[in-house]
């Protein structure tokens, strides 16, 4: 079973200073308020309603953390998944984005146990203007990224090696980067993603 598996709700928090200090590796979830962050994010833990997943885009708020347990150590975590707000959505006022942007990028600046991110993009869409912001933030953390490009199930094989390719090649600029197909329906990638966020959580492979 994958550690990811054991993750479950710790805390939400409206802003930076709400969350608990900084300890154990965080992997952080970012991306365009309808990229399926949420449906990812529940697809990797096993679990369908661990995040908060909504037909209506940009109703996340707030930063919400998952904790991963140790088995060796109870009531330690190994690690955190953190989903942060949805990013870009148009239909909210324009000071509710402009804060949720703040909140986003404080963290991804100030935050030291950040561990990994992993960046949700529409496959379908490509990386767009909103995208490239957030390309823009990561850049200077210098953390490793995954990016998923998520509903690949709506595309064709090769189709979907073009997009990475293209996604490889439009966010080059934040360095250590990794691109891969993913859909939460057929799962595709997800044995993929789950390694690369279990090797940034934990290296060791836990019983």
């Amino acid at each position: 079973m994958s550690i990811l598996h054991r993750a479950h709700f710790t805390i939400s928090a409206a802003q930076i200073d709400q969350l608990p200090p900084p300890g154990p590796p965080e992997v952080c979830f970012v991306g365009r308020s309808n990229a399926g962050k949420s449906s990812a994010i529940n697809v990797l833990a096993n679990q369908r309603k661990l995040a908060f997943s909504s037909k209506t885009p940009g109703r996340t708020r707030l930063i919400n953390m998952f904790g991963i347990p140790d088995p060796l150590s109870p009531g330690d975590f190994l690690g955190h998944l953190v989903d942060l707000p949805g990013y870009g959505y148009a239909a909210v006022a324009r000071h509710e984005r402009q804060d949720w942007a703040e909140i986003l990028g404080d963290y991804l600046a100030t935050r030291p146990s950040i561990a990994g991110i992993v960046l949700l993009v529409d496959i379908r869409r490509g990386v767009t203007e909103l995208d490239m912001r957030l390309a823009q933030w990561i850049a200077p953390t210098g953390k490793p990224v995954l990016a998923l490009l998520t509903k690949a199930d709506k595309l064709p094989y090769g189709k979907r090696i073009k997009a990475v390719a293209d996604v490889r090649r439009q966010l080059q600029e934040i360095g250590a980067l990794h691109a891969l197909p993913f859909s939460s329906t057929d799962r595709i990638g997800l044995p993929e993603a789950t390694e690369y966020i279990e090797n940034w959580i934990s290296p060791k492979v836990v019983p």
